[in-house]
């Protein structure tokens, strides 16, 4: 059992005023990769922020390396407590009304904020949950777009992906779930950040979505415009120990992740509006009691 307090720092600069996103990275030994990232965000931003890293054991010199940067903020952990701890104790660092979860392997694309927090004025209220739309080489969704400009730090292809990104087909889509996402800090207190029990973190994200969705917010939009390149996975691949998140889902909320993801949020259809309460047929229904049942047979 790690604990959780005893081995774990903060360091927070004096936050510009003018700040309008708090961006919060979870990092695990991936310094190439985290590097890459700030890089990006310092290059391609268009609006003050002020960033937040997390790092978990940093024994590749991640730690050294961030406590050298006079723009970033961080918590500290000497034992790596997976992303759902990580995201929470950044939240005490938090300045800004917008918190951004981002992974350490994204690559942030010019204006991906600006055209975010457009969207957010366009909103004019508080009770949404926007994405931003991931290229990826190898896409794991219809949330992504196919983009191949690299596998790793050492085969990216920055300056193909600057001179393509912007052109690369895509629209707007339905059911904001994972990274890079931006939700207000009133929506994240009300919700409780990610949920620990999920820890180190598979299925939290889904999770985090279903707990809005409890707490009546109907806004779950991926924008097209906004884009990362992420490289994929690249400290979840290396993880040993995983939680049993896809039983734990079914357990806490009496249905599968892809029930919740496919006829609530429709996530990856194209964005036509507000989402409306689903209509779920009777074999559905089945399967997922059929689903929760079938825990009782089973550890998790």
């Amino acid at each position: 059992m790690v604990d959780i307090l005893s081995r774990t720092e903060k360091k927070k600069h004096p936050s510009a005023a003018s700040a309008v996103f708090s961006i919060i990275i979870p990092t695990w030994n991936n310094l190439s990769y985290l590097q890459l990232c700030i890089d990006s965000l310092r290059k391609n931003s268009s609006l003050p922020h002020q960033v937040i890293v997390h790092i978990n054991e940093g024994k590749d010199g991640t730690k050294e390396w961030v406590d050298a940067q006079p723009d970033i903020d961080y918590t500290y952990s000497e034992k790596n407590i997976g992303i759902c701890y990580a995201l929470n104790l950044t939240r005490e660092l938090v300045a800004t009304d917008y918190i951004v979860y981002m992974n350490d392997d994204m690559y942030a694309c010019p204006d991906w904020d600006k055209i975010l927090y457009g969207e957010i004025k366009s909103i004019g209220h508080n009770r949404f949950f926007l994405s931003a739309t991931p290229i990826e080489h190898y896409p794991v969704s219809n949330c992504s777009i196919k983009g191949e400009y690299g596998t790793d730090v050492a085969s990216f292809q920055e300056n193909k992906l600057l001179k393509e990104y912007a052109s690369l087909p895509m629209s707007d889509w339905q059911g904001s779930t994972w990274p890079p996402n931006v939700v207000h800090r009133d929506v994240w207190d009300l919700a409780g950040g990610y949920s620990v029990e999920f820890s180190p973190g598979w299925y939290s994200d889904p999770d985090f979505s279903m707990k809005l969705w409890l707490m009546g917010i109907r806004l779950f939009k991926g924008v097209s415009k906004s884009r990362v390149y992420h490289f994929g996975n690249k400290s979840t691949t290396r993880m040993t120990k995983k939680n049993k998140g896809y039983y734990m889902f079914i357990s806490k909320w009496g249905m599968t992740s892809s029930t919740f993801t496919q006829f609530f949020l429709r996530r990856g259809e194209p964005f036509d509006g507000i989402l409306k309460e689903p209509n779920i047929g009777q074999a559905l229904r089945i399967k997922n009691t059929f689903k929760r049942i079938s825990l009782v047979f089973r550890k998790i």
